[in-house]
């Protein structure tokens, strides 16, 4: 397994997220040595949907105003419905996902993660995959949307579903320790 001592990655999600997307993307990092801080939109606790339904809640390490780009070598977006829908539109997680970018440091998103990066721009000229329900939605935004478990674009690796997640975890894994 690849080493990721000394890599810090933020992970920003909001209310609603999809809990297995966090949780073991999460794991994964951190089995492989990764400090891994999660940002959200407002301080203390936030809450998973698991089946449709309320779930875990994890803490809160960060709030998007107070966590800088420079202090992360890298950016998770977990998926989930409520949870993109709510980091797009807030100005300032959209810019700190922007600012990753302008960084070229990696970026990794799930299912409807990357939702997110619609907002930021930075999907145009891209092949990506999601999860099938937002694909129009990226196409539309300029990426070229293709129906693979992981797909690594530049700094950018997307996949589908929970049921992915174990090659997106071993991809972010060797993404992120480059």
């Amino acid at each position: 397994m690849t080493n990721l001592n000394n890599r810090k990655v933020a992970v920003l999600a909001a209310d609603g997220y999809e809990q297995s997307e966090l949780e073991s993307p999460v794991q994964a990092l951190k089995d492989a040595g990764a400090t891994v801080e999660i940002v959200s939109l407002k301080s203390g606790e936030i809450k998973a949907m698991k089946d449709h339904e309320w779930s875990n809640a994890v803490k809160v390490d960060k709030t998007v105003s107070e966590a800088k780009v420079g202090d992360y070598d890298a950016l998770l977006l977990p998926g989930g419905v409520l949870n993109p829908d709510a980091v797009r539109a807030d100005e300032k997680a959209v810019s700190f996902v922007k600012d990753f970018f302008s960084a070229n440091k990696p970026v990794a998103a799930i299912c409807h993660g990357p939702q997110t990066l619609i907002n930021a721009e930075v999907v145009e000229g891209r092949k990506m995959t999601s999860f099938n329900a937002i694909s129009k939605d990226l196409k539309n935004a300029g990426a070229n949307w293709v129906d693979e478990e992981v797909v690594t674009d530049g700094n950018l690796t997307t996949s589908r579903k929970p049921e992915d997640l174990p090659a997106f975890n071993k991809r972010i894994i060797e993404e992120f320790s480059k």
